[in-house]
């Protein structure tokens, strides 16, 4: 079950303006890894690169065995078009669009399934109604319910509980707690410390590239923080790729 990720000096971004800046470094297998840092530190541009959405300028992300079917993507809710008319329980189904196809016909087993999630999210009776009329924390369940249909060796969780009640948090951690347990990968970019110190034994500290990473104690320090927030202040949005060029060979 237990599947890890590889970063080998990558550099992601947008039209050759880096985001995330050589990074290197392993998710080990059956990880919990909190990703943080202050905003615009590239904590979704990196997930974007993990899930496939961007190639990275250079470097790569390696996923060994895993293939696309292997990788869960929760979004931040901004990405989702809440105005589609779309029902919750077909949206929640289209995370079994992977193993049914997308013109796939949800049969009585596939149903079955449907129905588990949303009670395993407490969403039960919500099935009907169009996504638009949901609130921020129904949404976030909604969201995980998909997540929980994929059945993914490594799950990606974009600020999964920002916007939420402390139910909808707890709700929703438990089953962060419930993957982790079964040994699947799990990173979730999140921003509040004190649920990372409480809950996740391994961060990694991102300004646009790595502050530091390991154990959330000795990653999550008041100075670490502080050269985070000065790195991503002191970054230029507008400046090119970076081009390591080879070191000159020295005459033996």
């Amino acid at each position: 079950m237990a599947a890890g990720l590889q970063f080998r000096d990558v550099t992601l971004g947008y039209d050759r303006h880096p985001a995330v800046h050589h990074l290197n470094g392993e998710v080990a297998p059956g990880a919990l890894l909190a990703v943080v840092g202050p905003n615009g530190a590239g904590k979704s541009t990196l997930f974007r690169g993990i899930v496939g959405i961007l190639k990275p300028l250079s470097g790569r992300i390696v996923t060994g065995d895993l293939d696309f079917r292997d990788i869960a993507y929760l979004p931040q809710t901004a990405e989702i078009d809440r105005s589609f008319p779309i029902s919750v329980f077909d949206f929640v189904g289209t995370g079994l669009w992977r193993q049914t196809g997308v013109f796939g016909g949800i049969g009585k087993e596939a149903r079955k399934r449907i129905e588990l999630a949303f009670a395993s999210v407490g969403l039960s009776g919500f099935e009907s109604r169009t996504i638009g009329t949901l609130s921020g924390g129904q949404m976030q369940r909604m969201l995980f319910a998909r997540v929980l249909l994929q059945d993914a060796r490594v799950i990606v969780l974009d600020e999964p509980f920002n916007a939420v009640d402390a139910k909808t948090s707890a709700d929703l951690l438990a089953l962060v707690k419930r993957w982790h347990a079964e040994q699947r990968t799990v990173l979730a970019a999140l921003h509040d410390m004190e649920l990372v110190r409480a809950n996740f034994p391994e961060t990694l500290l991102l300004a646009r590239g790595e502050v530091a990473w390991g154990p959330t104690a000795e990653v999550l320090t008041a100075e670490n923080l502080a050269q985070a927030r000065r790195m991503c202040e002191a970054f230029d949005d507008s400046a090119t790729a970076c081009v390591v060029e080879d070191a000159p060979s020295q005459a033996a």
